[in-house]
This record gives structure tokens, C-alpha cells and sequence, in this order.
């Protein structure tokens, strides 16, 4: 078990050893879910390109072109903004 003291500012320092577990470094994000029980539980939410390449194909999906995206953010903006 690794103990953590939180700063007058709130703040925290993961333990090494946790953070060499996770495989945290500098910069990463991490999320904190806070269960009824009132119990935390930490995850790391940093993702390496190699760790998501592919999760967004879908094989029934039709290409779409820049234009055509280009167009959609357009009018999306336009809705939003008038």
C-alpha cells in the first residue's frame, strides 16, 4: 500500500511506484472516479497513437472527403453561432 499526503493547495503526489504501475509520466492525465462508498479509484486516460490506431474504423463506413467535412464544420459552426 502507498501512502499520498494532499497539500494546502490541493494538490497530491502519486508515489513512484504507482505512477512506474500505471506507466505515468510527465504531462499525463489521469481520471479519478468517486464511487457512493466514497472510495477513488485512479486511471490513467493518456493514450499513445500506437495504443488507439484503428478503434475508429468501421468497416461499413463510407469515406468522406475533406471538402465534405470542411463543409459539415461550416455549417455546424454557422448553426451554432447564429
Amino acid at each position: 500500500m502507498a501512502l499520498a499526503t494532499l497539500t494546502t493547495k490541493g494538490q497530491l503526489t502519486i508515489p513512484k511506484e504507482i505512477r512506474e504501475s500505471l506507466k505515468l509520466h510527465t504531462g499525463d492525465k489521469i481520471e479519478i472516479i468517486v464511487t457512493a462508498e466514497r472510495e477513488a479509484t485512479i486511471r490513467p486516460i493518456s493514450k499513445k497513437v500506437d495504443d488507439i490506431f484503428c478503434k475508429l474504423h468501421k468497416a461499413n463506413r463510407k469515406p468522406v472527403s475533406l471538402e465534405a467535412i470542411d463543409k459539415a464544420i461550416r455549417n455546424r459552426m454557422k448553426d451554432k453561432f447564429t
